[in-house]
């Protein structure tokens, strides 16, 4: 079971996880044991979110993806089995957190009257510079 947060947990029946060969570590090992360690989730058929939380899933991770709504994350940093399934699923845990977090609403703001003062003042004065730089006739 992957905890998201303290009211959503994925059970481990909507997970599937699956093994091949790494490309990590391993020495002589990585040639014959099958270390990698890949979790498919279809957010589609979970019966864990609601059906905006779907929507958004789907949304932001759009790029992990594909048309089924199968998303695929993949670990071969360890040299065991065991800790790769378990860094893919925090990792799978992780992109769901994101994607499911509220971003803030963008307020749009001005630039304070001192600034737009104080840009002007520094044109003026380098106007009066280049001013004070032509040959006088």
């Amino acid at each position: 079971m992957i905890e998201i947060n303290k009211n959503i947990a994925i059970p481990d029946e909507e997970l599937v996880f699956s093994a091949s060969r790494s490309s990590g570590p391993g020495g002589q090992n990585v040639n014959k044991v099958s270390t990698r360690m890949t979790v498919r989730f279809n957010v589609i058929d979970s019966t864990v979110f609601t059906g905006e939380q779907k929507q958004r899933i789907l949304e932001r991770l759009a790029t992990r993806a594909n048309k089924e709504g199968v998303i695929r994350v993949a670990s071969q940093r360890h040299r065991t089995q065991n800790a790769n399934r378990e860094e893919a699923a925090e990792r799978l845990a992780s992109l769901i957190r994101e994607a499911l977090k509220n971003k803030p609403v963008r307020r749009k703001t001005k630039k304070p009257l001192w600034v737009r003062e104080q840009r002007l003042e520094v044109k003026k004065h380098r106007s009066l510079l280049k001013e004070q730089r032509k040959k006088m006739v």
